[in-house]
């Protein structure tokens, strides 16, 4: 699939409808600082600051699945304690994330509790009850999810090894999203995978395969090896091995293997790579992605999450951002040809984003030029800044300016954070460009009447805005000029 098709793909993620059950749990961090050992035994002694509680297991997939924008349903099971109201508080508020917790009194929400001492963690504690879920619960489980199938595209069966995934859910649940036509995406835990029997795709991380298949895990090879086992038992056709910082493996019944390395600038923590991953994978799925663009999408964002600290999630943004070469917010690339604006707008557009156009020669930037950008980018979700060519400037100027050249004055705008990308017009007027972008949002400064901003009858006429941003008073680059000259006759 071309990156052409994946920004469809993308476009779609809010239309996506993705189920999640399984092992939904509260992860709670506590952060403080040692100073000394106490005195009743050899163990430090933490001087606690604060705490932040997140959702943790099935509840943290399906976080990274709103987050990238998609409707999804949480199924799962919480007990009748202080931490599952956490829980709750914490999953609660958003149209798209609608969640189902049966509540079962005769064990505890699942809580991980996290010592941090100095960005270190010195001890964890894990509150839990492993059984398998009663009869009673895990019918009512079940009847939830049987009710929620009608209105989903994919499902994802989280499996955290707490219970809520026994044998018997875990081949139930499997039954039914097949039986209603619908793929299962299976983020594994048990020793053996029989029990996923049935499963669209697994997607072990490297001791899990390892576990289930009995085979070393560390190579290409061996990964392929360890994948075609498992496959070869007849439980699934699909194994997407994920691998951390060394990216994923697709291993298919009927096609050749597929290693994909994560793109990370830097490692800072793996934790919640694979939830980000199975939750992208089954996002893209749903929103019409082949199996292995699927793949590509989900080493997108766990390359992202990896470049975070602590349980983190990818949005749509920061996965277009990394696709392809021409980065949507690539502030490297110092101005681009009207061509290359014009693939840019293709991929935001298509993304329903809304894009605010400003112009100026920006010769010497001053706290007016940058109020002006931060207004403009404040307007709309991308802001494109059309620049004076040098002739264009020393024909409205003058022979003595600009001060600057195109090239420097383009690579000063595009360092700000308010600004997407700058084209160099060489006619007078940016009128050209205006009606080639056809921007939602015209920005000038408010020493303009609407009437007399160039482009504005375009964008008016096509329904879009022209903003007259305020102005910063005493600051002009023409002022500036006139007492450096002053300053050195002086």
């Amino acid at each position: 699939m071309s990156d052409v098709a994946l920004l469809d793909v993308l476009a779609c993620f809010a239309e996506a409808r993705v189920t999640v059950l399984g092992d939904v749990m509260l992860d709670r961090f506590l952060y403080g600082s040692v100073e000394r050992v106490s005195p009743e035994a050899p163990v430090p002694v933490i001087a606690l600051q604060r705490t932040a509680n997140m959702p943790g297991g099935a509840a943290n997939v399906a976080r990274n699945v709103a987050a990238l924008g998609a409707q999804v349903v949480l199924i799962g099971v919480v007990g009748e304690d202080e931490a599952a109201t956490e829980l709750r508080a914490l999953l609660a508020g958003s149209t798209s994330f609608r969640t189902h917790l049966t509540v079962d009194a005769s064990r505890p929400t699942t809580t991980k509790t996290r010592y941090i001492a100095d960005q270190q963690q010195i001890l964890r504690t894990d509150r839990e009850v492993s059984a398998a879920l009663s009869e009673p619960v895990a019918a009512a489980v079940l009847k939830e999810f049987s009710a929620a199938l009608a209105a989903t595209d994919i499902v994802i069966l989280s499996d955290y090894g707490k219970g809520a995934l026994s044998d018997a859910v875990a081949a139930q649940a499997i039954a039914a999203a097949s039986a209603a036509g619908k793929q299962v995406l299976v983020d594994p835990k048990s020793r053996s995978f029989a029990k996923y029997a049935g499963a669209t795709v697994l997607t072990p991380n490297m001791h899990e395969l390892q576990l289930a298949s009995g085979r070393e895990c560390t190579t290409d090879e061996q990964v392929e090896a360890a994948a075609t086992a498992v496959i070869s038992r007849g439980i699934c056709e699909t194994v997407i091995a994920t691998r951390g910082k060394d990216g994923m493996s697709i291993i298919q019944k009927h096609a050749a293997p597929l290693h994909i390395r994560t793109v990370a600038n830097e490692v800072y923590d793996v934790t919640g790579a694979g939830d980000t991953a199975v939750a992208a994978m089954a996002v893209a799925l749903a929103s019409g992605a082949d199996m292995r663009s699927a793949a590509r999408v989900a080493n997108l964002a766990a390359g992202i999450v990896v470049g975070k600290y602590g349980t983190a999630t990818a949005t749509r943004d920061e996965i277009l951002a990394r696709l392809g070469g021409a980065e949507a917010d690539d502030h490297s690339v110092t101005s681009y040809t009207l061509e290359r604006v014009q693939v840019l707008l293709t991929r935001w557009r298509r993304l329903g984003l809304s894009i605010a156009f400003t112009n100026g020669c920006f010769d010497m930037l001053h706290p007016g030029h940058v109020s002006l950008l931060k207004q403009a980018k404040l307007a709309a979700d991308r802001l494109i800044v059309g620049l004076n060519s040098d002739k264009s400037i020393r024909r409205l100027k003058g022979p003595s300016r600009p001060i600057q050249s195109a090239e420097s004055r383009a690579l000063v705008l595009s360092s700000l954070r308010a600004v997407d990308a700058v084209v160099v017009f060489e006619e007078d007027t940016p009128l050209n460009l205006i009606a080639a972008i056809e921007p939602d949002v015209l920005v000038k400064g408010a020493d303009y009447t609407v009437e007399t901003v160039v482009g504005a009858d375009l964008v008016l006429a096509r329904g879009g805005r022209v903003l007259l941003a305020d102005l910063v008073p005493a600051h002009s680059t023409t002022e500036t000029i006139r007492r450096i000259a002053a300053a050195k006759e002086a």
